[in-house]
């Protein structure tokens, strides 16, 4: 069969792929140099950026890589932290972005979602005063229904009615006993399956030692997490930890975040970084825009 020049281009290239690809399934030890397959080598188990030929390898180097080995966690720990957040939860009834003030909206015992307060106020407006905007369900007086309904949906894994049973247990609301232990044990679970007011209100509790001892580094774990899955409040509580630290920069990185994505406060505080010349005046302007466009939707 004839192959013309174009098509022998076309051969040279698959074969240069496929020696690429034989190349890269290959990985050189960093301690002896030794080659060898990759899904045959041991990894850092905390960088993940260098491969061993066995685990005494990864032992004698463990001194030398150290510095190296830190230093690239940091980078992608940071990575992590200031990459672009999600965008905020929409009303699941107008599809509008959920307010960020809590007063605003209301979490539906009867069938688990978050609703804004114009659809809720539309619903009793309209034939259903007395029925959940989302599932038309009848709503509930009495507080033992209440706490009924809140574990059921804990039993489907929905992370809200972990974090609202949790803020009843820390308040000692609707007949339940003020417990700060248990509280903190839902906030972690709520945290773990998607509600990232869950890791926050967990940072809050390490901050004042509410059910726990004070400790400042599991509160910046907790509002670290928080903020990476879109909590507002953490970011803005990070960026006031790195300010009074002197780490002016993380502070505005995490201001400038905030604040874009809706955050009053955070917007105060770009502002007045930016009158002590540490925003610049073109980051402030983006920043100011993106806040207003947040708040008009």
């Amino acid at each position: 069969m004839h192959i013309s020049c174009d098509q022998n281009i076309n051969v040279d290239n698959i074969t240069e792929d496929l020696n690429s690809v034989v190349l890269d399934d290959m990985s050189v030890c960093a301690n002896c140099g030794k080659e060898g397959k990759n899904g045959d080598m041991n990894n850092c188990n905390k960088c993940k950026s260098v491969k061993y030929c066995n685990a005494a390898c990864k032992k004698k180097h463990r001194t030398k890589h150290k510095k190296a080995c830190e230093r690239r966690v940091a980078e992608l720990h940071d990575e992590q932290l200031f990459k672009e957040p999600p965008s905020r939860e929409e009303c699941p009834i107008c599809l509008i972005p959920l307010p960020l003030d809590e007063s605003q909206i209301q979490f539906q015992t009867c069938c688990g979602k978050v609703v804004c307060n114009g659809c809720t106020y539309a619903m009793k407006m309209s034939e259903g005063k007395d029925l959940c905007a989302f599932c038309r369900t009848p709503t509930v007086t009495y507080d033992e229904d209440t706490i009924k309904r809140v574990k059921n949906l804990m039993d489907k894994g929905n992370s809200e009615a972990f974090n609202t049973l949790a803020g009843i247990y820390y308040r000692g609301l609707m007949g339940m006993p003020q417990d700060y232990q248990k509280a903190n044990e839902l906030y972690l679970k709520a945290g773990e399956l998607g509600c990232a007011e869950g890791y926050y209100n967990l940072g809050n509790s390490y901050v004042n030692g509410d059910g726990v001892e004070v400790d400042t580094k599991k509160a910046q774990h907790y509002y670290e997490l928080a903020a990476i899955m879109g909590d507002l409040d953490a970011r803005y509580n990070l960026g006031s930890d790195e300010h009074r630290a002197g780490n002016q920069h993380r502070a505005m990185k995490h201001f400038v975040m905030a604040a874009k994505a809706g955050d009053k406060e955070s917007l105060n505080e770009v502002k007045e970084m930016f009158i002590q010349e540490v925003v610049t005046k073109d980051e402030y302007a983006s920043t100011l825009r993106a806040y207003h466009e947040r708040n008009v939707k």
